[in-house]
């Protein structure tokens, strides 16, 4: 039976979207209710904030990232365009190429040349893809899957500062909305720095403190102005 080895690069993909999004859901749905709930709004007022800020930034989020990894697609199918083309027209040089970039990774000459003729015979396009341009299937760019996983993503992120909204009383609504955050926060990135294989404490540091500034900076804003939004 064959061995399969699943690395966590595989991954990386939809890891780096759904992280994003959760992050962005949180700290940005969580600071815009601190910070309208500082400039003394009622209830209502910071609730409707919330659930804006959820809509609005899963839709942008579903946008940017698909706009985003589309541009990375389309970069990809032109390479594989133009080596498809040169594949056609040039095939000797890229023989050439092909065996000249085995020769840098430490194959003899003899040897890097029958590599490069073997791979090019069962599919000199894919050989040419992954060798030359870096490009497998496991790292393509899927703007679809990068939208739909940013979007969802932010809206559970987003969802939490709202449920701490319908759960706490008016008067700790910005100490606890701020503590529940982080703490998710913390969660979030200790389990995405678990996953990509990183150390756990610096992913859970590096999200709190990032989302500890944006907090107190719009509560610094809400204070400021002291607009009632209702």
């Amino acid at each position: 039976m064959a061995h399969r080895e699943r690395h966590r690069s595989e991954r990386i993909g939809w890891l780096r979207a759904a992280v994003l999004g959760a992050n962005d859901g949180i700290v940005s749905t969580a600071s815009l209710v601190v910070g309208v709930a500082a400039a003394n709004a009622t209830r209502q007022g910071v609730l409707v904030a919330g659930i804006a800020g959820l809509v609005a930034g899963a839709l942008s989020m579903a946008a940017g990232e698909y706009v985003s990894v589309s541009s990375q697609a389309d970069t990809e199918q032109a390479d594989l365009r133009r080596e498809r083309q040169e594949l056609a027209t040039e095939p000797q040089a890229e023989e050439d190429e092909l065996t000249r970039i085995y020769e840098g990774r430490g194959l003899e000459s003899a040897l890097a040349r029958t590599v490069a003729r073997q791979l090019m015979a069962k599919g000199a396009l894919a050989a040419h893809a992954r060798d030359e341009l870096g490009l497998t299937d496991e790292l393509a760019a899927r703007p679809l899957q990068a939208a739909l996983a940013s979007a969802v993503t932010f809206a559970v992120g987003a969802g939490v500062p709202i449920l701490t909204i319908l759960m706490t009383p008016t008067t700790m609504l910005v100490p606890t909305v701020v503590v529940v955050s982080l703490l998710c926060l913390v969660a979030l990135g200790s389990i995405a720095a678990r996953v990509g294989g990183a150390p756990m404490l610096v992913g859970a540091a590096r999200v709190a403190v990032w989302g500890m500034l944006a907090m107190l900076a719009t509560a610094a804003v809400g204070r400021l102005f002291g607009t009632t939004v209702g």
